[in-house]
């Protein structure tokens, strides 16, 4: 089959690229006991004429930073009193690492973009801000927030970061490779058995057509997949008491999901980090079903597929996906810098700024306050499909805010990826990663 060309690589926002780095999380987590022992942040920040300067590591590239730089270059032309300077830190692919040895250091900025799924072992700092009391008295009631946003900054009970990037998956589809196969497009209510056989029905092996395709070198964006089927059969990452996993039983029904399509050779396996390959064999016509986020429309748009999209299979039925956002996590550097960063933290997350933000850097809306925009409902208007990501918010699930969690998700994609390269059962390859992961519980933290 001939689809039409994919477009030329877009360089797009850093978490699409590389989503919530799994491996590196993994290895620098065992840099965090040096997060106990740094001290204060270098200067006031306060100039002659009491202008307060913060330093912010937003972490993006492309169209997030310009995004970001925008909203920056507004805030400082309405708050003179503060000024943000975006011009530091790293790539949020790297920011664990530079701000995990920024803080062993004793020089870190104000504010820096982190990975929801590092907020709690970088949250082990006593550097980082506390914002409890900030999202309570902030303008936009904290209970507008949509609840995947604020239960993925929350760690043991406090706000340890503000949201900045919320997310969901769901699953795009080639409409004309379905009508060529003559194969229905799925509706809401389909089953993970109704996936693997539309896969299955979709994959031509002979034009080079795949059903569907999954990230296979074990980072969190092979892993994070794995967790809506987890939930729905009843686990979770940690058991109730905290001392094992949860998904010792439903892990091994998850991955044989995995192994019906690694089976059918319906799936394609994406050897490299970022899942570019992946998406540019959707983009170019050759895959049939891309399970992804709301950041990948402006990309299929572009390619001029024609798409539908449709929520995430469940094995129930019942609606299921998760939400992976990401933080702005401040940090504490006297008094005055922690105040001006809180007030930036809070102009920023409000309606009129955090549309500005969602449309220009792919994100959905943090609050329904930002939802019952006119700007946001004519992005919705604009953008076939991206209602129904944020309608799986409604029921969406965020990965714990667990200090062992890189641990977990290491073993696990180690897991994921034995199964899809055929190289162990589920029940084995669930196996090792229970013994890893209940051995990273066992260690105090």
């Amino acid at each position: 089959m001939n689809g039409p060309k994919p477009p030329p690589p877009r360089e797009r926002p850093s978490r699409r690229a590389l989503l919530r780095g799994g491996a590196a999380v993994a290895a620098s987590a065992g840099a965090a006991p040096l997060l106990a022992a740094c001290g204060d942040g270098e200067g006031d920040g306060v100039g002659k004429d009491g202008t307060v300067t913060i330093e912010l590591w937003h972490g993006q590239t492309d169209v997030g930073k310009a995004a970001i730089e925008a909203l920056v270059q507004q805030f400082n032309s309405l708050h003179p009193g503060i000024r943000v300077d975006p011009g530091g830190g790293v790539l949020a692919d790297s920011m664990l690492q530079k701000v995990t040895a920024a803080l062993a250091s004793g020089s870190y900025p104000d504010m820096a973009y982190i990975f929801g799924s590092d907020l709690a072992s970088v949250a082990r700092s006593p550097q980082v801000v506390d914002l409890t009391e900030t999202v309570r008295h902030a303008p936009t009631p904290w209970s507008r927030f949509w609840a995947p946003a604020r239960a993925a900054v929350t760690v043991n009970g406090k706000v340890r970061a503000a949201p900045a990037v919320l997310d969901a998956l769901a699953v795009v589809c080639n409409r004309r490779i379905f009508a060529a196969a003559g194969v229905p497009i799925p509706k809401a209510g389909w089953t993970w058995k109704d996936f693997v056989e539309t896969a299955r029905a979709l994959t031509d092996k002979g034009a080079g057509v795949f059903g569907t395709g999954w990230p296979g070198v074990g980072d969190e964006d092979t892993v994070w997949r794995l967790w809506p089927m987890v939930w729905d059969l009843g686990g979770d990452v940690v058991n109730k008491g905290g001392n094992g996993i949860g998904f010792a039983d439903s892990g091994v029904k998850a991955l044989e999901t995995v192994a019906e399509l690694a089976k059918d050779k319906s799936v394609y396996i994406d050897p490299k980090p970022g899942s570019e390959q992946m998406y540019q064999v959707f983009l170019s016509g050759r895959m049939a079903m891309s399970v992804t986020g709301p950041w990948q429309l402006p990309d299929v748009i572009q390619a001029k597929v024609d798409y539908e999209v449709v929520p995430l299979p469940s094995y129930s039925g019942r609606p299921m996906t998760i939400s992976g956002p990401d933080t702005w996590t401040l940090f504490d550097n006297g008094p005055a810098r922690v105040a001006a960063a809180r007030t930036f933290v809070t102009w920023l997350n409000q309606p009129a700024q955090d549309v500005q933000w969602d449309v220009k850097a792919g994100s959905l809306p943090l609050s329904r306050s930002t939802q019952a925009l006119p700007q946001w409902t004519a992005q919705t208007r604009k953008t076939h499909g991206l209602t129904v990501f944020t309608t799986a918010l409604d029921t969406a699930r965020v990965r714990p805010n667990h200090a062992a969690y890189p641990q977990i998700s290491a073993a696990l994609g180690q897991a994921i990826v034995s199964v899809l390269l055929g190289r162990a059962t589920p029940a084995k390859a669930m196996h090792d990663c229970a013994r890893q992961s209940n051995a990273a519980l066992l260690i105090p933290r």
